[in-house]
Formats: structure tokens, C-alpha cells, sequence
């Protein structure tokens, strides 16, 4: 399985595969569902002329780690520490970033990237934001942990041919995404808080709940699930400093 994302958590798209395709390959099929505008974020696993090319030629927008064999040129420095450069015939804009971590067990060690981007103006997108953006796109990798365990409680699918199994995932990432909807609006209604301190167990159990029960069956305002949400917030969570194993 593939997901393509449009943001921090808008997951547009999902196809299924056996695994002798590549997640670039089965990526690209859902292209389509781009629309100018929108912003895609990708690991340097994704990093290639021809997806890049696609996803410009579209008019969506680009924020991605790209591979350390890549030598881009450097076409105008910027104020931000950012430059100017093309790769693949598409104007991109080159942000190299220099990581100190320190670790919650006192350890520290040092790294850096670099994230290639088709937002060209540095006043408008500076490069500190967009890094800081980049390490949001980590958070998608909560959604594996979240179907795989959470949801499933590590159960395989039951259906035992491709179509049922399709149905299962759609089934899935439906409920996912509904979870997800209904936390980021219960955060909303509290300005400034980020949907990233709901719970997403307390969520899935709320609405299991709610549907034994039969209750809250038409929802106004944030309704029960984000009473509850708002109840129980975690503390801010600390940046990732690594991509968890899915």
C-alpha cells in the first residue's frame, strides 16, 4: 500500500500492490489526484526528475529531502542561506539544514539534509519554516502505526482475495480519516491548540462507544468525541529525531 499526501495530515490517495512494485511506482499513480496549489511532501526515497517534472507540471508544490549523490547547481544564493537551482528542467530552490539534537537522556549528535522545494520566494516561505515543516511530514508515520495497531490491534485482514481485501483498507482508511477530521476540529475549537495533542485512542474508543450505545448519532458542534478529546490533551510532543519503523 501506497498513500500520497497533500499536507501534514491529508492523505488523497491509496493503491494497493504486490511488493515486487516500488513505493515510486505505485506514487505516481496517484498523481492525478493533485491539484495546482496543493504541496507535496516526500522522503528522499521519492526523489526523481520525472516525479518532480509531474508534480510541476500539475502546479502543485514541492517539499522534499532529496539524495546526497545529487550535485544541483547553485544558481542565485538567497538572504535565508537558501539558493536558487534547477533540477530536471523545473526551477527549484535548495534549503540545506544543519540538525543538533539533544535527547531527552542528556545524548546529542549532529546531522544535516538537504529538502529541494518549488516555493521559490524566501520571504514569503523562509527556509527555518519549511524545515520545520519537513519534520511534520514524519508525522504521517503515525497513520501505519495507527491502522496496523491501534485500529487493528495487530490482527491480519480476514478477506482472502484482492477485492476483499481492497474493501477491508478502504473500510480502514475511511474510519482513519474520520478519526483524524474529528480531531483537528476539536482542536480548532480551542485556538492554538495543535491536533497532534488529541489522542487518537481515546478517539477510536469514544466512537466504539458511541455506537454500541447508539448515541450521539447526529453530531453538534465537536460533540462527544471532542469533549472527550479536549479533556484528556497530551503535553506538546518533542520533534521526531528519527523515522519510525513502520
Amino acid at each position: 500500500m501506497t498513500l500520497v499526501e497533500t499536507g501534514t495530515r491529508a492523505v488523497i490517495g491509496a493503491v494497493f500492490g504486490p511488493t515486487r512494485e516500488g513505493e515510486t511506482a505505485y506514487a505516481t499513480r496517484l498523481l492525478q489526484h493533485l491539484a495546482p496549489g496543493m504541496l507535496v511532501l516526500w522522503d528522499r526515497g521519492f526523489d526523481g526528475n520525472d516525479f518532480l517534472a509531474v508534480v510541476h507540471a500539475i502546479g502543485a508544490h514541492v517539499v522534499g529531502r532529496i539524495s546526497a549523490r545529487r550535485r544541483p547547481p547553485v544558481l542565485q544564493p538567497l538572504a535565508d542561506s537558501s539558493y536558487l537551482s534547477v533540477i530536471g528542467g523545473v526551477p527549484v530552490r535548495i534549503i540545506e539544514a544543519a540538525v543538533d539534537v539533544t535527547c531527552s537522556d542528556g545524548s546529542s549528535f549532529e546531522g544535516s539534509y538537504r529538502l529541494v522545494t518549488t516555493l521559490l520566494d524566501a520571504q514569503r516561505y523562509p527556509a527555518d519554516r519549511l524545515v520545520r515543516l519537513y519534520h511534520e511530514r514524519w508525522e504521517h508515520e503515525s497513520a501505519y502505526y495507527a491502522l496496523r495497531h491501534t485500529i487493528l490491534s495487530g490482527r491480519i485482514l480476514r478477506s482472502g482475495d484482492r477485492s476483499g481485501v481492497e474493501q477491508e483498507m478502504w473500510a480502514l482508511l475511511l474510519l482513519y480519516q474520520l478519526l483524524r477530521r474529528a480531531m483537528v476540529e476539536a482542536s480548532e475549537s480551542r485556538p492554538g491548540t495543535d491536533p497532534d495533542r488529541c489522542g487518537f485512542t481515546i478517539a477510536l474508543h469514544t466512537v466504539r462507544d458511541l455506537l454500541v450505545r447508539a448515541e450521539d448519532v447526529v453530531l453538534e458542534s465537536i460533540g462527544t468525541i471532542g469533549r472527550r478529546l479536549l479533556s484528556a490533551l497530551s503535553p506538546s510532543r518533542r520533534p521526531r529525531v528519527s523515522t519510525p519503523a513502520r
